[in-house]
């Protein structure tokens, strides 16, 4: 009876285990995000996004819960993380994440020249966030437009 308990607790701890490690943040560069975006499908909102951007954390939220509502017709929300690799490394960043308690598909961003990744999201992108790229799927190519900051204070190209 008792290796019976000790099997149930260790089963339930695993499974505890499980849930709170799942979520996980995945590094990728500029090239790759890029690539899997064009080869994506349906609706992608693409969030450019950084802890210390208060106007990023805030429309968060209204991010999730509006894809949430459209997931049957297959939109889906990346959120790429422009913090900096210290922070991702020590897992700060998802120590945040976690606690803000967002289900999206979590993406870190491994760049840090910001004149060489921009252009390959968009040419007028000026890497100011909060900014969010809504792509759609037609024939061969993903069509998509972008919404870009256009606040004050609210990130280092516009003071914080």
């Amino acid at each position: 009876m008792k290796q019976i308990q000790l099997t149930v607790v260790f089963m339930l701890l695993l499974a505890f285990n499980a849930h709170v490690f799942a979520q996980q943040i995945r590094p990728i560069k500029m090239p790759a995000l890029v690539k899997e975006y064009q080869q994506g499908q349906g609706i992608l909102v693409v969030n450019f996004w950084s802890t210390w951007c208060q106007p990023c954390i805030e429309e968060i939220p209204h991010f999730i819960d509006i894809t949430n509502q459209y997931k049957k017709d297959s939109v889906q929300l990346w959120l790429v993380s422009q913090d900096t690799k210290k922070l991702y490394e020590s897992g700060a960043l998802l120590q945040y994440v976690q606690q803000k308690k967002w289900k999206a598909n979590l993406l870190w961003l491994n760049e840090t020249n910001a004149d060489y990744y921009c252009p390959l999201v968009d040419t007028r992108w000026s890497g100011a966030i909060p900014a969010a790229c809504f792509l759609r799927r037609r024939r061969s190519q993903a069509a998509w437009s972008a919404r870009w900051c256009r606040r004050t204070n609210c990130c280092p190209r516009h003071g914080r």
